[in-house]
């Protein structure tokens, strides 16, 4: 039988008190190297972005990466340190996070393609935060390009977390300027050559920010021949990202124009037959 009235509880509460000093200290000191190391990873990679060594997107992408593996390796050496209070060996520690690394290994082979992936992407620079992107069904802007996951927000707001290994085609909008389409539709019963001049100057007379438009609009010719209407196209160059704004503009001031001129853009006719009142009626 135990004989507790022969511990010497005074050293043993004096030993558990200096552990858990020893243990406070360590995480205390844990969160403020933490804190420290993310103000100068920010730190640094706003200087890089003022320089303009880095592009703004690439700074974020690389800031995020450069942080979550400053983590993990701050993570560790906690570990590490805690083991060595407790007096536990750190040499047992690694070669059992190996062995654990390697049978997570055998079942988790698509996280390993995953991580692969995950660096090619960052490696070759296929995209960054901020990017507008098309990642198979998926359209949006890129907020997060991780070595597991990369993550878009779609338009609607839904944010999609996407395994690296399923990206097999990136199509990247935001690599220099894009180009703004207007395709409108004119009666067959106008003057096609009086259309196409009206529509050109209204493009000319389209005002936008200085620098939006980088090539100033004009009608290329008759895109196609509808059933009801002849359609003109209309193509301009604009920064990246305010293609769309530049397209509802032009079709503003197209409308306006082709209004002004008496020129009729057609719409569908829909006739309701009202069963046993009267005629037929159009609207």
């Amino acid at each position: 039988m135990l004989d507790f009235a022969s511990f010497n509880w005074e050293a043993l509460l004096l030993d558990a008190g200096i552990i858990a000093a020893q243990v406070i200290g360590i995480l205390i000191a844990f969160a403020i190297v933490r804190a420290i190391g993310k103000k100068l990873i920010n730190r640094s990679f706003d200087r890089l972005t003022k320089k303009g060594d880095v592009t703004n997107g690439r700074a974020l992408t690389l800031r995020a990466l450069s942080e979550n593996v400053f983590s993990y390796a701050l993570i560790f050496i906690l570990v590490a340190t805690l083991f060595n209070i407790f007096g536990l060996s750190v040499a047992s520690l690694i070669a059992g996070a190996g062995i654990v690394g390697l049978a997570i290994g055998f079942g988790a082979q698509g996280l390993v393609s995953d991580v692969v992936t995950g660096f090619f992407l960052l490696l070759e620079k296929q995209i960054d935060v901020n990017d507008f992107v098309t990642v198979g069904a998926i359209d949006g802007i890129v907020e997060s390009v991780g070595l597991r996951t990369t993550q878009i927000r779609s338009f609607d707001g839904t944010l999609n977390y996407i395994p690296n290994r399923d990206i097999t085609t990136v199509s990247n909008h935001s690599r220099g300027n894009m180009q703004a389409l207007v395709d409108i539709g004119v009666s067959y019963d106008e003057n096609i050559d009086e259309a196409m001049a009206v529509v050109q100057a209204a493009c000319e007379g389209v005002k936008m920010e200085e620098g939006i438009i980088v090539e100033a609009p004009k009608v290329i010719g008759v895109q196609a021949l509808g059933t009801s209407d002849v359609t003109l196209r209309i193509i301009a160059k604009a920064k990246n990202g305010e293609q769309w704004a530049v397209e509802r503009e032009l079709r503003k001031t197209i409308k306006e124009a082709l209004d002004a001129n008496g020129i009729e853009i057609p719409y569908p006719h829909q006739v309701n037959i009202h069963k046993g009142i009267g005629n037929p009626v159009q609207s």
